[in-house]
């Protein structure tokens, strides 16, 4: 063999073992990542753990991105509930005229304190409730652009299941928010009898 014969000899070699790995990538599966390997991936490339905390066909979304509405007037106008004065004050406010508690119910209102800053609260209204640790709210001005937001997951993430601490829904993301806020209570919209 000559020279050049043993070149062409060795680069058919070589030619041949690199497409039998290439095959073999191609009909092996690939092996499974590890738990750290799937953690440190990043989140939208991350499997699912547990399921969707809202109906698919129903997903929370901006209803309105240009109502320009604060939170205050959207929960009275669509709880019925009538306490005005900032979302700070609704808990207090709500004191021997409504029916406040710590658990939710469908259109009751979620008053939430420390949002935005520990003078600032929030008012939401429940829309459904999911599970015992998941329930969904409508709301205005949550992203602060004045915006009305429908369909909003909220977890409960108090130690003891009592709906004291709740991680909200963040839609532009898709994802739940980093922040844990406190929840003062539920203020419930039909009005207490007059005391005498």
């Amino acid at each position: 063999m000559t020279g050049k014969s043993k070149r062409m000899a060795v680069q058919a070699l070589v030619l041949g073992l690199a497409a039998g790995a290439l095959s073999a990538c191609a009909s092996t599966p690939a092996p499974v990542a590890g738990v750290a390997a799937r953690a440190s991936a990043p989140a939208a490339l991350r499997p699912r753990l547990e399921p969707l905390p809202y109906d698919p066909g129903a997903p929370p979304h901006v209803l309105d991105a240009a109502a320009n509405l604060q939170c205050v007037p959207f929960a009275r106008r669509e709880s019925g509930i009538e306490i005005y004065g900032n979302a700070n004050t609704w808990w207090r406010s709500a004191a021997g005229r409504y029916p406040r508690s710590s658990s939710p119910a469908p259109g009751s209102v979620a008053v939430i304190e420390g949002y935005y800053g520990p003078g600032r609260g929030h008012v939401a209204v429940v829309r459904e409730i999911v599970s015992e640790r998941v329930l969904r709210v409508d709301h205005a001005n949550w992203l602060n652009n004045g915006e009305i937001s429908v369909n909003v997951p909220v977890l409960d993430v108090s130690p003891n299941n009592d709906w004291s601490q709740v991680r909200v829904w963040h839609i532009p993301g898709g994802h739940w928010g980093g922040r844990v806020y406190t929840v003062e209570g539920f203020i419930h919209p039909f009005a207490l009898p007059a005391m005498s």
